[in-house]
Parts: structure tokens; sequence; C-alpha cells
């Protein structure tokens, strides 16, 4: 009988549409706190949101990141939604400034 070099791979279980569609949590420790954060895949968003950390837009389609303090679950309006790299950047950038498009972007 020939030998097998690999594992056998079993097929991931399919997920449900609605999970997709979602997201999936769990919780991050950061300087600030604890956070609940979602990811959520590029099909799944439908507004355009403005990142808090570069101000910039999320559009509809694209992947970020929806946070909240871990501790206020159910409430919708502390939720934000970054951009998946400013999430992971946070900690070592200040706090985001809003400004005028004629402004130097550097400075």
């Amino acid at each position: 009988m020939p030998r097998r070099n690999h594992p056998r791979r079993h097929a991931p279980e399919p997920l449900e549409e609605e999970r997709v569609r979602r997201g999936i949590d769990g919780v991050q420790q950061w300087q600030d706190g604890e956070w609940t954060v979602r990811s959520v895949f590029g099909g799944s968003a439908a507004k355009t949101y403005r990142c808090p950390g570069c101000m910039q837009e999320i559009r509809p389609g694209v992947a970020h990141v929806v946070a909240w303090p871990a501790d206020e679950r159910g409430d919708l309006t502390d939720r934000r939604h970054w951009h998946t790299g400013c999430w992971r950047a946070r900690d070592r950038r200040g706090p985001g400034v809003e400004r005028s498009r004629n402004a130097p972007r550097y400075g």
C-alpha cells in the first residue's frame, strides 16, 4: 500500500449566509480597553461609512472592521466602522483629525 505524506483534509463547514453577511465577532484588548470587533466582508456592506482613523470614506463593497466597547454590546450608537489597516494601527497613530480638502495632508 502506498504511503501518504500529507494529512487528509476535511472539507470546511459551509458558513451560513447570515453569518457571512453579518461578519465574525471577537473581543480584542487595546490600550483604551476591550473592544468587540467584527470583520465585515466586502459584499455585505450596503452604505458608505467614514473611518474615524483616517476620516476617509469606506465605500460599499469594501471589507472593513466594525468595533464597539465590549461592555456595551447592544448599543448601536457606539459602533464605528474602520478600515482594517486603520484599526490595526490605532495604537500607533494619534487621533484622527478631520481636514478640509485643500489642507496639506502631512505637516
